[in-house]
């Protein structure tokens, strides 16, 4: 008689003697990521989504489905109708410089790139949420290291428009005050540092570089 499919035999050992040909094992087939959302609110700290779909359903025991959505953290500085938020963010946000490149390519395709800068901190205090990173996107943080001096990059968009300055950077800020920083992607990772210099031409290595958000 014909082989039924029933994924179930591979466990009793009672399966059809053609049951490998006629019930093949089918895996999980997905979509490519969609591109990145916004961010869920403006003006605040919040996330952006990306999400695939199931192409095919797992059949006869077949690899399961992957995650179907991801997170990350960002933020926006402009309003749903377009105008700047008003309130200043503090602390400083961050995250990985290896967002730079995306953002210049961005900015010089619409002809609004402008020069940015670059400012070098002192870590003095991590929380140890920073080493505990689960996700992809927040590997990065494992290069936060009290002690250690880390670059962070100002380009657009975090780049303001009227005082040509990134929110947090510690403009103005007294000589060895405290300044505090945190993590977009990951709340529980923030710490001070002290403002060490402002480099008109940016020059930061792959390791231990950061953007301003």
């Amino acid at each position: 008689g014909p082989c039924y499919c029933d994924q179930a035999c591979a466990r009793t050992l009672d399966c059809c003697h053609d049951y490998a040909q006629a019930c093949p094992v089918i895996p999980c087939v997905v979509s490519q990521w969609s591109a990145w959302s916004g961010c869920a609110e403006p003006c605040k700290t919040t996330y952006r989504v990306r999400t695939r779909h199931i192409i095919q359903e797992p059949r006869n025991e077949g690899e399961a489905c992957p995650a179907l959505e991801e997170r990350a953290g960002c933020v926006e500085y402009w309003t749903r109708q377009g105008t700047e938020c008003q309130q200043s963010l503090i602390p400083a946000l961050i995250t990985t410089g290896g967002f730079g490149k995306a953002r210049k390519k961005r900015a010089a395709a619409d002809g609004s790139e402008r020069a940015g800068y670059c400012v070098e901190f002192q870590l003095v205090a991590i929380t140890p949420g920073c080493l505990h990173n689960h996700p992809s996107h927040t590997h990065w943080m494992r290069y936060l290291r009290e002690g250690h001096t880390v670059c962070v990059e100002c380009q657009q968009p975090a780049l303001h428009a009227t005082s040509l300055h990134c929110r947090g950077d510690g403009t103005g800020s007294q000589r060895n005050q405290l300044l505090h920083w945190q993590a977009v992607g990951n709340h529980q990772c923030k710490g001070t540092w002290r403002r060490i210099r402002q480099l008109d031409t940016c020059s930061c290595p792959s390791v231990h570089s950061f953007l301003f958000i």
